[in-house]
């Protein structure tokens, strides 16, 4: 089964009002990931919320520098809360022939929740990871978590390892 791993809106305009404590612990957590889903030969994919961009606050915009993106990284705009809607995301998925789609970033009640629903509703398993997504709001996180399809990172590695045939 091939993963996507989704990384969502860490950009410094997004992400202010969020203790940076906060978004050190994620940014860990989502490095970790995307480190392991990379070098197993998978997709890991950085999408930017550009609504709102002008010329003169550009570098606001840019992926904050804690979090690593390699060249083999996807990269993809957006300018809703869905990733999915009016993108090329649910496209570059299915040619890499993912099914398994494991999302973080910011914000949990907003952007990685849309981009949840519209995973699933496009037949994708999603899956929202733990200490991977980011709010304003501490209560919103555990919400999100309480209802939704979680993974912690252990389980992702334990995805990945080769299986001998049976």
């Amino acid at each position: 089964m091939k993963i996507g791993f989704l990384v969502i809106d860490m950009q410094s305009v997004h992400l202010e009002g969020i203790e940076k404590k906060h978004v050190d612990r994620a940014c860990e957590y989502i490095n970790y990931v995307a480190n392991m889903v990379r070098s197993n030969g998978h997709v890991v994919i950085h999408i930017r919320d550009i609504e709102g961009l002008t010329e003169e606050n550009r570098e606001a915009y840019d992926t904050i520098p804690e979090i690593h993106v390699e060249a083999a990284d996807r990269t993809l705009t957006k300018e809703y809360s869905n990733s999915f809607w009016k993108t090329e995301l649910e496209h570059i998925l299915r040619e890499q022939g993912v099914e398994f789609v494991v999302i973080s970033g910011n914000a949990a009640e907003h952007c990685v929740l849309f981009t949840y629903n519209g995973a699933l509703e496009r037949g994708f398993s999603a899956v929202m990871l733990q200490n991977g997504i980011l709010s304003r709001f501490d209560d919103v996180i555990s919400a999100t978590y309480r209802d939704r399809n979680i993974v912690s990172y252990p389980a992702i590695k334990y995805m990945l390892k080769p299986r001998s045939p049976q």
